[in-house]
């Protein structure tokens, strides 16, 4: 049976994509007050919650993008097609949408900053929320990689998109959404970038990145100071 080769082969080409572990830059010593970061989960997208003093002391074009955006302690972030992610009408109106958003390559892209007063334990359940808690020097590589995303052809951070009656600013990304790069692979790469171990893959599911930062066990109840 001459197929049976190449069938095998197959087989284990996928086997090892699926089970391929990148594994985070190494962490430096934990000499500084650590920052901590929150995974949010809403069942198929993750956001991050990133606090919003941190990334204005950072500075860079990402911290300039931060000080434009209406008051608020934390600063949700996430990332998404252009069209699809930005409408919140009922998603029985946006299927077809949705189908191009999968299916096409090279969708247009944004990365939403969506200030918010209240502490993520409070607006979000135990169950939909984990934390990190990253040196410094962690969280501007985190901070890079979100940073990388933005388009800055025109010098600046350029706002694409905003809702009526909402904080959220969406601002254009220099990367494209497909079925081969969705939201969650992109909050694992930014995770990565701080030094959580995550499988590339896997992480089409906001689940998936759920469990490789509850892996990393970094704490997921972070005390109240």
């Amino acid at each position: 049976m001459r197929w049976a080769l190449p069938l095998v082969v197959l087989v284990g080409l996928v086997a090892a994509l699926l089970t391929w572990t990148r594994l985070g830059p190494a962490a430096p010593p934990a000499t500084d007050v650590p920052i901590v970061v929150y995974l949010l989960d809403n069942g198929f997208h993750s956001d991050l919650a990133l606090p919003r003093a941190a990334l204005e002391r950072r500075g860079g074009a990402l911290g300039r993008a931060v000080e434009t955006l209406a008051p608020g302690d934390w600063i949700l972030v996430g990332w998404g097609d252009a069209r699809f992610y930005v409408d919140q009408s009922p998603i029985s109106d946006r299927l077809p949408d949705g189908a191009r958003a999968f299916f096409r390559p090279g969708n247009p892209s944004v990365v939403m900053l969506d200030p918010e007063a209240d502490d993520p334990r409070a607006r979000h359940a135990p169950d939909r929320r984990a934390a990190l808690h990253l040196t410094p020097v962690a969280f501007d590589r985190m901070a890079d990689r979100i940073e990388a995303s933005l388009d800055l052809s025109s010098g600046a951070p350029r706002v694409a998109a905003a809702r009526p009656g909402d904080d959220a600013r969406f601002f254009a990304s220099r990367e494209t959404f497909s079925i081969l790069h969705l939201c969650n692979h992109w909050t694992a790469g930014v995770l990565n970038a701080g030094g959580v171990t995550i499988r590339p893959a896997r992480s089409i599911f906001s689940s998936e990145v759920m469990r490789a930062v509850q892996a990393a066990e970094l704490d997921t109840a972070v005390p109240h100071a």
